[in-house]
């Protein structure tokens, strides 16, 4: 049974992020599955410390879009959205520049007024790069969104 309000809108959710912050860091959601979202984020110019690796604020960013996003759809969002309230992160591994990193946004718990996902960070060969809790306000939406 997926956990989505209605069919995640995986083609608009991309459109707005070209407008936006995902963009600038080379952000893509891939896929929603029935309790899941999956995104990649390239590690480049956008995305690198001054060492030439995956800035640790880059894998906060992708964590918290998933999430983000993910929360979102999980709620009818002509209603109410998500914001977020907390998040932390674990850096287990370095990722060189020209490399991809995929993250999957899993929820812990789907509260009326608070959300709390895990959002697992992975390099290309499926070893964790950035495990991170990210906890969610649901807010009503404002009547001019």
């Amino acid at each position: 049974m997926s956990i989505w309000f209605k069919d995640f809108p995986l083609d608009y959710v991309n459109q707005r992020g070209s407008e936006a912050l995902p963009k600038s860091l080379g952000i893509e959601v891939l896929e929603a599955g029935d309790d899941f979202l999956l995104g990649s984020m390239q590690v480049d110019h956008r995305s690198i410390n001054p060492a030439g690796y995956l800035h640790g604020g880059a894998s906060v960013a992708f964590a918290e879009t998933l999430a983000s996003w993910a929360g979102t759809f999980v709620l009818d969002a002509t209603k109410k959205q998500c914001v977020g309230l907390e998040i932390n992160a674990n850096h287990i591994r370095p990722v060189a520049q020209g490399k991809v990193v995929y993250g999957k946004a899993s929820p812990e718990s789907l509260g009326r007024m608070i959300q709390v996902w895990t959002v697992r960070i992975t390099n290309d060969e499926g070893k964790l790069v950035c495990s991170s809790r990210v906890t969610l306000a649901v807010l009503d939406r404002p009547s001019e969104y």
